[in-house]
C-alpha cells in the first residue's frame, strides 16, 4: 500500500519542482516564481511529514516531535535568513509571528478537526501539554518585555533596545535548551507516546531510510524556501498586499506545510501526543531557538534585529497562547475546540490584511 502513495508524491515533485526552477532561470515574473515554489513545498511536506511518522515507530512521539518542528522549521530560518541579509527586519519579525500563530492556531486546530471528526474524544499527556503551554507564555513574555520598554523607555535609545534584545535571545536560547534536556532525558517517558504504526497497512520503513528521506526533503524544501524569498517583495506588490500579511500569513504558511500535513495525518490516526508535540514544539522553536539565532545572525551582517514587535502582533501572540492553555489544559480534544483555535486564526488573519504596511 506504500508504494502507490509514495509515488503520487514523487509525480506531484516530478511536476512542481521542475517548473519551479525553470521558472526561476527563465526570470519569469515574480509571482510565477512565489507560487509554482509554494505548490512545491507542498508534496515535499507530505513527504517529509510521512518519514517523520515511521521514524516516530523508532525513537517515541518526544523526539519523533522534535525532529519533525526541526527539519519543518529549517525552511522558515531559511526565509528569515534571507530576508535579514537583505534587511528586511519587518518581513523577519512577521514570518516569526505567522509561524507562531499557525503553528499553535492552524495546525493544531487542524489536526483537533481532523482526527475529532474521527475520534469523539482524543486524549494526550497533560503534563507534556502543560509544560508547552507554559513555554509558550514563557515566549509571549518574550515578546512583551521589548515591545513595553520601547514604549516606555524609547529615549535610551536604539542601541539600548538592541542590546535589550539580544540578551533576552540569550535567556530564550538557554532556556530551550534546558526544555530538550527535561523532554529528552529527565522525564523522556512523558513524551514517549504511541511507538506503534497505525493499522494503515504499511510496512514500517528502516530507520536509515526514514532518515535518508527527511534529509533529503529538507535540502529540497530549503532549495525552494530561497527562490520564494526572491520572489516575495514583487509577489506581495503584485497582489497588492502589505509585507507584513505576506510574512505573517502567506509566508508562514508555506513554512508550515510540513508540520500541517504530518500533524493532521497524525491526528486522523489516533496519535495526538505527536500530532499536539508537532504543533505547539514548532511554535516553541520558533519562538525560543529560531528567534534568538536571527538575533545572533544579524549581527554578522552587520544589521542587529531586535525583538520589538508591533503591539498588534504582540496581542495576537499573546491571547493566541491563552487560548492554546484553556484548551490542552484538560489532556483530551475534540473537533469543536479544533474550530474554535482555527476560527481565531482566520480573525486574525482578517485583521492583518487590513493592517497598515507599517502597523
Amino acid at each position: 500500500m506504500t508504494r502507490p502513495v509514495l509515488t503520487s508524491w514523487l509525480d506531484l515533485l516530478l511536476i512542481f519542482v521542475p517548473v519551479t526552477i525553470v521558472l526561476a532561470l527563465l526570470q519569469q515574473n515574480d509571482l510565477g516564481v512565489f507560487i509554482s515554489a509554494s505548490l512545491a513545498i507542498i508534496p515535499l511536506a507530505g513527504l517529509l511529514g510521512r518519514a517523520t511518522e515511521h521514524l516516530t515507530a523508532y525513537v517515541g512521539a518526544g523526539l519523533g516531535g522534535l525532529l519533525n518542528a526541526s527539519l519543518g522549521n529549517a525552511a522558515e530560518l531559511i526565509i528569515a535568513l534571507a530576508a535579514l541579509r537583505e534587511g528586511l527586519h519587518d518581513v523577519v519579525k512577521a514570518s516569526l509571528t505567522g509561524s507562531i500563530l499557525g503553528n499553535i492556531l492552524l495546525v493544531l486546530g487542524a489536526s483537533m478537526i481532523a482526527g475529532g471528526m474521527k475520534y469523539e474524544r482524543q486524549k494526550f499527556n497533560q503534563t507534556a501539554a502543560g509544560l508547552g503551554a507554559s513555554l509558550l507564555l514563557l515566549s509571549a513574555v518574550g515578546l512583551i518585555i521589548p515591545a513595553l520598554f520601547h514604549l516606555t523607555a524609547s529615549d535610551r535609545g536604539i542601541a539600548v533596545e538592541r542590546e535589550l534584545s539580544l540578551e533576552i535571545s540569550v535567556v530564550l536560547f538557554a532556556i530551550y535548551i534546558m526544555s530538550l534536556v527535561f523532554s529528552l532525558r529527565t522525564h523522556r517517558h512523558v513524551y514517549q507516546g504511541e511507538h506503534e504504526m497505525s493499522a494503515s497497512g504499511e510496512k514500517l520503513w528502516s530507520r536509515g531510510r526514514a532518515i535518508a528521506v527527511l534529509t533529503a526533503s529538507t535540502v529540497m524544501v530549503a532549495a525552494m524556501s530561497e527562490l520564494l524569498v526572491g520572489a516575495l517583495e514583487h509577489a506581495a506588490a503584485t497582489l497588492g498586499l502589505t509585507q507584513v500579511f505576506v510574512g505573517v500569513i502567506l509566508v508562514a504558511l508555506v513554512g508550515n506545510a510540513a508540520e500541517h500535513s504530518t500533524a493532521v495525518m497524525v491526528a486522523t490516526k489516533n496519535k495526538m501526543d505527536l500530532a499536539l508535540g508537532i504543533a505547539v514544539g514548532s511554535s516553541l522553536q520558533i519562538a525560543l531557538l529560531v528567534a534568538p539565532v536571527l538575533v545572533f545572525c544579524s549581527y554578522l551582517f552587520g544589521t542587529p534585529l531586535d525583538l520589538i514587535f508591533t503591539p498588534f502582533e504582540v496581542a495576537a501572540v499573546t491571547i493566541s497562547v491563552l487560548i492554546v492553555g484553556f484548551v490542552s489544559m484538560d489532556g483530551e480534544s475534540h473537533w469543536m475546540e479544533g474550530v474554535m483555535l482555527v476560527g481565531v486564526y482566520a480573525m486574525l488573519a482578517m485583521a492583518f490584511y487590513f493592517l497598515p504596511p507599517h502597523g
